[in-house]
């Protein structure tokens, strides 16, 4: 099984605009080995969006208290605040048109707790 790790071609761009789209998932599950795939190939749709595969189990540590029971679960972030932590929809479509509403947005208020603490945790994992 491959190590979880940001992938390559959007770590250079992402690392200059900050933001994160981030699949928490696990091997076991086959909807999540299907929308890896469909995740992967998002990222250079998504020049200055760091796409990072979390599997829950081997990095247990990252997904902290957090309860994930749907999967996928999709964590997005500016750089500096978690602006989405949820279930999503296992379609490309779906998380693209999360990404772009987010990235169009202004700057939200105060990020969920935990889904704040789960982001620090990843970029401190990933960074």
């Amino acid at each position: 099984m491959e190590s979880p790790a940001a992938l390559p071609d959007s770590a250079p761009i992402a690392a200059a605009s900050g933001w994160w789209a981030v699949c928490l998932c696990a091997d076991w599950c086959g909807t999540c080995r299907d929308y890896r795939v469909l995740f992967e190939a998002l990222a250079p749709e998504h020049p200055g969006v760091r796409f990072v595969w979390v599997d829950i189990e081997d990095e247990a540590d990252v997904a902290g208290d957090l309860d994930v029971e749907t999967f996928p679960t999709l964590l997005v972030a500016d750089g500096q605040t978690a602006r989405f932590l949820g279930p999503l929809l296992p379609q490309a479509g779906v998380l693209s048109r999360l990404i772009e509403s987010l990235r169009s947005a202004p700057g939200g208020g105060r990020a969920d707790p935990q889904a704040q603490a789960v982001f620090e945790r990843v970029r401190a994992a990933h960074g």
